[in-house]
């Protein structure tokens, strides 16, 4: 008969590395995480019925929320050259998810707000992805789903030191 496994403050739980030589290298847990967040954020997209592009929802995404921005403006938020912006704004516009307005600061500029068709569809989008992933973690028991929520409060705390 199997005895149960105790741990004792001298002891750590199982999933937790017991020594400096369990712990992966820096370049090894990039290398494993990287390609886990390609993979996760590739599964998510495909579980939404949006036919645009991942830049292209993350531009409608910028400008919704931080709305209405200029075409420098969303090139900052999305870290890309402004013709690559303006190139985004196009295809939102002409797919009627975006409209432009003029700037009131600079009149050789635009704004850009997102319409009701683009808020819709990233509402329709989250909630697709959402219940996904919800059904994918039910199958998690308490320890894991601790585990990942501490995983993203680390993993949003690298995205904001990133944006300072």
């Amino acid at each position: 008969m199997h005895s149960p496994t105790t741990v004792t403050a001298s002891s750590p739980p199982a999933d937790v590395p017991s020594t400096t030589a369990d712990i992966p290298s820096t370049t090894d847990l990039a290398r494993s995480l990287g390609i886990s967040l390609l993979r996760f954020s590739r599964s998510l997209r495909q579980r939404s019925d949006v036919e645009l592009s991942p830049s292209l929802i993350s531009a409608l995404v910028a400008v919704r929320r931080h709305g209405p921005l200029t075409p420098s403006e969303l090139a900052d938020h999305e870290r890309v050259k402004r013709p690559t912006a303006t190139r985004f704004i196009a295809c939102l516009e002409h797919a009627g998810l975006v409209s432009r307005t003029a700037d009131p600061d600079d009149g050789r500029s635009y704004r850009v707000a997102v319409t009701q068709p683009g808020a819709e569809l990233l509402i329709s989008a989250r909630r697709q992805q959402d219940a996904y992933l919800s059904e994918r973690l039910e199958l998690l028991d308490a320890d894991e789903l601790a585990t990942l929520g501490r995983a993203t409060g680390i993993l949003e705390r690298l995205i904001a030191e990133e944006c300072r």
